[in-house]
């Protein structure tokens, strides 16, 4: 492997190599949302706010569909990167292959789903009549990128897994531009409106697939990949399941969560969809920065189990909240203090800002503690228990908020009311989280951390 894209985590000190891993990282997470950004802002600036719910209204069921998948990719980076501690590179390779396979396979199920159950699934969301037949285009649409969407992902956890973080965010980069000119061009010069967004983010999904793999095959071993030699690799599989498939049903369901979050401000109808869309769009940019800190997290933990440096397990923990909450804080809070520059550039419609302010207020301000939730989570699955994590996530966010739903919510039909169950649910499962982790550590004290 080139060791110009790769980051020593096993020698030296963290925070500095904490921050190079995310930052690249952090960029790349933000280059994938603005594929999204890029359609809102395109069909909310020469189409409507009608095509803004439109596309705003798929976002949580796309995520619905797509993240048990993403979750397993979780558990990819996990298993490279401890096999990768331990030297054992006959199965850091097969890993590699394993995991490729299993993405091209579950991208092209994927299609099938999204396109037969997208207006099923909108009308149960209780998407407005107005906006249900645009969603539904949107979402067969681009539900075709899933094999590339699914690639791009394990691929870019494999390079994860070494420290890579550059080579991912270059690549999503070259598409990411590619993006915005389809945009353009397939909205403003071929009148295609939300079908347009569709193709150009599927056109650019396929090409930061194209990259990655291309970067996997021309790399040295371990990391190498051969397409001849795709296969499942049972016991890698099976290994990549036991961390990854907790983590992705744990991310179904907190999307089912979201979606009932979605169906409720639905409720509210399609001016405070359009304000909630672009409020959440904005978020997500937050939330990309504060993730990538939650992969360091894993990344270095996986790695450092994998070596058995278990001294280092709690330093890297501390490193990683450290910057997690700065990181949040800064973001977050920023985001709503220039919450009406940032949302006029979606839409230019008052009414539409204000009830995105609203969002901003109370969601996006104390992001922060989703990132401490999501650092304490990173921490335990590097370290190998991811059922737990799962539990407890399950438990005191989204069971958290399907009651607060249909118990508070219900009683008082306000959007503070529904959007304060976030800040509330995050605060909730980090402190449990950090419950658990104190009880896990307690082994590795025994061994020498």
């Amino acid at each position: 492997m080139r060791k110009s894209n790769s980051i020593d985590m096993l020698n030296g000190p963290l925070f500095s190599k904490i921050l190079l891993f995310s930052i690249p990282l952090m960029l790349s997470s933000i280059l994938q949302l603005l594929f999204n950004a890029a359609d809102i802002i395109v069909v909310g600036q020469f189409t409507g706010s009608d095509a803004i719910a439109a596309v705003g209204a798929t976002t949580a069921l796309i995520n619905l569909l797509v993240n048990l998948f993403v979750g397993v990719s979780i558990g990819t980076s996990v298993i490279v990167g401890k096999y990768l501690g331990a030297r054992d590179y006959d199965n850091v390779e097969k890993s590699v292959h394993a995991s490729i396979n299993f993405a091209l396979i579950s991208g092209f199920i994927m299609i099938f789903v999204g396109i037969i159950l997208a207006k099923p699934l909108l009308g149960w969301m209780a998407t407005p009549d107005n906006v249900i037949d645009l969603s539904t285009l949107y979402m067969r649409i681009y539900f075709l990128s899933m094999p590339a969407f699914m690639v791009y992902n394990f691929g870019a956890a494999i390079l994860r897994s070494i420290g890579d973080t550059k080579r991912p965010l270059y690549f999503l980069g070259i598409a990411g531009i590619v993006n915005v000119i389809l945009n353009l061009i397939l909205v403003i010069v071929f009148h295609l409106g939300v079908a347009g967004v569709a193709i150009a983010t599927t056109v650019s999904q396929y090409i930061s697939a194209t990259l990655v793999v291309l970067s996997l095959m021309e790399s040295e071993y371990p990391l190498k990949l051969k397409p001849k030699e795709l296969k499942f690799h049972e016991h890698i599989v099976i290994d990549m399941l036991k961390v990854g498939l907790p983590a992705g049903l744990q991310s179904v369901i907190f999307s089912l969560s979201n979606v009932l979050i979605q169906s409720s401000v639905n409720s509210f109808g399609s001016l405070v969809m359009a304000g909630n869309t672009a409020a959440a769009n904005i978020e997500g940019f937050v939330y990309a920065a504060m993730n990538s800190i939650y992969q360091a997290c894993l990344t270095f933990t996986s790695q450092n189990i994998g070596a058995k440096n278990y001294h280092r397990i709690d330093k890297i923990l501390i490193n990683c909240l450290i910057i997690v909450t700065a990181v949040g804080l800064i973001f977050g809070v920023g985001a709503y203090v220039f919450g009406h520059q940032l949302l006029g550039i979606y839409t230019t419609d008052a009414q539409v800002i204000e009830y995105g302010i609203n969002r901003l207020m109370l969601v996006c301000a104390p992001y922060f503690l989703c990132g401490l939730m999501d650092v304490m989570v990173g921490s335990l699955r590097g370290i190998g228990y991811s059922i737990m994590p799962m539990i407890v996530s399950l438990t005191g966010a989204c069971l958290f908020r399907i009651i607060w739903i249909y118990t508070i919510f219900a009683m008082y039909h306000t959007q503070f009311v529904l959007y304060i169950s976030y800040p509330i649910s995050w605060a909730l499962t980090a402190f449990i989280h950090f419950v658990c982790y104190m009880v896990v550590r307690r082994k590795f004290v025994i061994k020498g951390a």
